[in-house]
């Protein structure tokens, strides 16, 4: 890209739950922005990474995945993709090698569908898992769905195929100037990536509903000397019960939870951190809009 014009843009990346969006926001962007989960639906709003290159920007937007919900939090969810699509300059569209087409993935078709004007980029990924052999079929499918601007095999975990990925994206965006001043990774505030650092955990070490029935907000950041700061964290669950399987036997889970999260959050600020985690109930919380708005999810 080195002596044409300037080129900035904003990319989405869409797909059904688990396909490993963030995964690619991450190694992309060289930054842990989004965090990752082997269970679906761990992206509750869009994330945003911004990578800094010689001649362009690439604003990268992560999404939660493609599904059917009733709840406030699903069609917040949705919304989110919805307006992505129709927003930005170039759609990656990543689907599962190891899984076969399914509804979700049709869904995240769809809106693609209704977005022609803008130009696509299919990602066949976990080629790793799948074989090449497995994923190329796949593909080859694919491709005689929509009018792509190009295609690979990729894994986001690994790396492999992606070599060119981002040359092949900055071709497609349009001439303009720096969205974002150098340095500058994402828009997230730190509150709330902090929170999510705790949230991950949670979804690591939780089974059954208790991942999906749990939400994390950093209330506050106190400092307590020129290297500690306090982290206030509340995490949220919908019924007593749940309240108890997340605080553990003795105070246990939230005790790993805070050990696993603190490393992150003290490379993160830059300083030594104490995390005071305490778990509330709040009834049916993803049905009510004025508290996704303050978790960050609207």
């Amino acid at each position: 890209m080195m002596g044409g014009p300037f080129r900035s843009g904003f990319v989405g990346i869409l797909g059904r739950p688990n396909v490993g969006k963030s995964t690619l926001l991450n190694r992309i962007c060289g930054e842990k922005l989004a965090i990752t989960s082997p269970k679906p639906q761990t992206t509750r709003t869009r994330v945003l990474g911004v990578l800094h290159r010689p001649g362009n920007q690439v604003i990268f937007l992560d999404t939660p995945g493609m599904h059917d919900s009733g709840r406030a939090l699903g069609r917040s969810m949705k919304g989110i993709v919805t307006q992505v699509a129709a927003d930005v300059d170039v759609i990656l569209f990543m689907v599962d090698a190891t899984r076969a087409h399914g509804r979700e993935d049709e869904m995240a078709f769809r809106t693609i569908r209704e977005n022609p004007g803008v130009p696509c980029i299919l990602l066949v990924n976990k080629v790793d898992a799948a074989g090449r052999e497995k994923a190329s079929q796949r593909l080859e499918v694919l491709e005689k769905e929509h009018d792509f601007q190009g295609s690979s095999l990729i894994s986001a975990l690994t790396g492999e195929g992606m070599g060119g990925l981002v040359d092949s994206i900055a071709g497609l965006l349009p001439e303009g100037v720096p969205y974002f001043p150098e340095g500058m990774v994402t828009d997230l505030p730190l509150a709330f990536r902090l929170a999510e650092i705790v949230r991950e955990k949670l979804f690591d070490r939780t089974r059954d509903e208790i991942p999906y029935s749990t939400a994390v907000v950093v209330e506050d950041i106190v400092p307590m000397s020129e290297e500690l700061l306090q982290v206030d964290c509340a995490v949220f669950v919908e019924k007593e019960s749940q309240k108890g399987i997340v605080i553990g036997k003795g105070g246990r889970m939230l005790k790993d939870v805070g050990t696993a999260s603190r490393p992150e959050m003290e490379a993160l600020l830059g300083k030594r951190v104490f995390l005071d985690i305490r778990v509330k109930v709040k009834k049916d919380w993803p049905d009510q809009e004025s508290l996704l708005r303050r978790i960050g999810y609207s």
